[in-house]
């Protein structure tokens, strides 16, 4: 089977599976190619903490085996790369932290396990923000993650090392997780494919916590087919994850295509304010019109209380985040500080050394919002937002079946641009927060470029829509092209 196969990175996850099944090149030399890629143009991004070249080599043989006897799993042979946030077996799960930065895993996360079940090798572990807390990647303790548009620019976070490697072909999909638009800003900023499902619709079991409530694993792609394909494998109950929910797991795949005709689309008033970029803008009404084209209609409503939706997320992310670093205090796993004169000693300067500045910042914030006397004027009050903003997307799912909109406010911005700025950090998520607050799934599609760049297109439905979602995704990219186009310098 020697053949070229130069352009193997360039296909799509459903293309190479496609491929694998009729025998056009083996597992084993997907693998190879796309390692060897890595190994050489990956270097420039830091998209990557671990590479697993050797694991993921032996599996491919696996692979090849089982599809030579014709028994094959939903992703056999399919590579695959994942978010340094889920916990792997014997291979380093590090959060982008330097309190975590040898430790190994003994167990698999449930979205690792269900994938490797279902065939998946996985080629690394991808750069992140530390432990999920920020918006352009530059809070990993490994460094910044690079985008592949712009290497002076950032990829967008906390999932950006996983949209980093998938923009520039150097994986077809990758797993992420979504607390606040940790998969679906990123997604907007690099020109690929992000889902985020509903809140317990993808177990939790083995992602390591920052905001419990909040929280959801999806997946990086190069379009919707391959996010229905990975999300069929990921989604569904499991006992280890009290938050898991029994609902039944559609077939993805199989609703990728219902026409969009009768389709009501809900155009949100607040999404379009003074905050859009105008060319931003432009290109997402251009492609709202696509829609409408093909049958759907569109619907004015409106979320009164989205513009509380940054500062309710940001006084209950911190409090969860406080609760769930204590954990991470040098007694029993992670970084230990050296020859500690006491306990109070070793607690301080373990959490002093191995977290790094948003991480501290948060851990105040969450544990002032928490104490004694602010409890009631912070947290409790943020809690009874959220259930406002809850309540401002059921009314407006009660008139349309989607909301589309701007992921984020501009393309991708300079490294550096933010970093000392947090508020102005925070707001990048203004358009994607809301859906983390209602627990609702949201998936962020490249509707175009400005000035070179990705801009992101998002849809959010309510519980359990996925289907949906993906549907209307995947109808649009089949009008479109923009989710083909790779970076230049990585095409």
């Amino acid at each position: 089977m020697k053949q070229d196969h130069d352009a193997l990175h360039m296909r799509t996850l459903s293309e190479l599976r496609r491929g694998l099944r009729s025998g056009e090149f083996s597992a084993t030399t997907l693998t190879e190619a796309l390692l060897e890629r890595i190994s050489n143009a990956g270097g420039a991004l830091n998209a990557f903490i671990t590479l697993t070249g050797e694991r993921a080599l032996d599996s491919a043989v696996i692979a090849d085996k089982a599809i030579a006897a014709g028994n094959t799993q939903p992703l056999t042979g399919l590579p695959i790369v994942h978010k340094d946030l889920f916990c792997t077996r014997d291979v380093l799960t590090t959060c982008g932290s330097h309190i975590l930065d040898t430790f190994v895993s003994p167990y698999d996360a449930a979205v690792v396990e269900r994938m490797g079940v279902a065939g998946a090798i996985m080629l690394g572990k991808t750069n992140m923000d530390e432990f999920a807390m920020g918006s352009s990647n530059e809070t990993s303790y490994f460094g910044a993650v690079r985008n592949p548009w712009d290497l002076s620019l950032s990829p967008g976070g906390s999932s950006g090392g996983s949209a980093s490697a998938v923009a520039a072909r150097l994986v077809p999909a990758a797993t992420g997780t979504d607390t606040g638009g940790s998969i679906r800003q990123p997604a907007a900023l690099t020109g690929t494919t992000g889902i985020k499902p509903t809140y317990g619709r993808v177990s939790r079991y083995g992602m390591v916590a920052f905001a419990s409530s909040l929280d959801q694993a999806g997946v990086i792609t190069r379009s919707a087919e391959d996010a229905a394909l990975l999300l069929g494998v990921m989604a569904g109950f499991d006992p280890r994850d009290s938050t898991s929910s029994e609902e039944p797991v559609p077939d993805y795949l199989a609703a990728l295509h219902k026409p969009l005709k009768g389709l009501r689309i809900g155009i949100v008033q607040e999404h379009f304010d003074e905050g859009l970029d105008a060319d931003n803008e432009i290109l997402v009404k251009a492609a709202i019109a696509t829609l409408e084209e093909q049958g759907a209609t569109t619907v004015e409503v409106s979320l009164p209380n989205l513009n509380l939706s940054v500062p309710t997320y940001y006084v209950v992310a911190p409090a969860e985040c406080s609760s769930n670093m204590s954990r991470f205090d040098g007694v029993r796993y992670g970084h230990r500080a050296g020859n500690p004169v006491d306990l109070m000693d070793l607690y301080c300067r373990t959490r002093s050394e191995g977290f790094g500045a948003e991480v501290k910042r948060r851990i105040m914030t969450g544990t002032y919002v928490l104490s004694a006397g602010y409890y009631d004027a912070y947290y409790l009050q943020a809690q009874k937002v959220r259930q406002l903003i809850s309540q401002d997307f059921k009314a407006a799912f009660e008139q349309v079946d989607v909301i589309v909109g701007p992921t984020t406010p501009t393309p991708a911005f300079a490294l550096g641009d933010k970093v000392d700025d947090p508020i102005t950090m925070y707001l990048n998520d203004i358009y994607t927060i809301g859906a983390n607050l209602a627990g609702l799934p949201g998936i962020s599609v490249p509707c175009g470029l400005v000035g070179g760049l990705p801009v992101g297109l998002q849809l959010v439905g309510p519980h359990f829509a996925e289907g949906t979602l993906l549907a209307c995704a995947h109808q649009y990219q089949q009008l479109t092209d923009w989710h083909e186009i790779a970076p230049g310098d990585f095409a």
